[in-house]
């Protein structure tokens, strides 16, 4: 292989290796504004349904300490680690322990909510988005 091929092929490669990463992006980029959609619906079904809201609480990391928020939604998942504000955005209600949350309070920031929930997590059980909204929605205010 002459040097010439060599410096095509690395060419080649890079330009590879930058179209499957714009690849991956735009599918980020999509499954993202899917999800927004979803929780967005959500907060708008929830609202029309007049489910009631309540004042969330996050969690330190570690899940020895509770922080009050100034966030008010519906939490989304048993275990109350991820809500919908009545903004319609998702939350991830898990925040480092720090004293100053604990004087004034957490301000948990909206995240991308992921299409499948707790895909990749330790316990293995994971379920699509739409189906965990839908089952908040079922459930109404006998969620607790």
């Amino acid at each position: 292989m002459g040097v010439d091929d060599d410096l095509e092929w690395r060419e080649r490669q890079r330009r590879a290796v930058r179209a499957h990463a714009a690849a991956d992006e735009r599918a980020r980029a999509a499954e993202q504004a899917e999800a927004a959609e979803l929780v967005a619906w959500f907060a708008a079904e929830a609202t029309r349904r007049g489910l009631r809201t309540t004042r969330l609480v996050a969690r330190s990391y570690d899940g020895r300490s509770r922080y009050r928020t100034r966030l008010t939604g519906w939490y989304v998942d048993r275990a109350r680690s991820r809500a919908v504000d009545t903004e319609g955005r998702f939350h991830l209600l898990t925040v480092p322990a720090s004293v100053r949350s604990r004087l004034f309070g957490a301000d948990p920031r909206p995240e991308p909510a992921p299409l499948v929930v707790g895909r990749g997590g330790r316990d293995g059980e994971s379920i699509p988005l739409r189906d965990l909204l839908h089952r908040r929605l079922a459930a109404g205010d006998d969620w607790d």
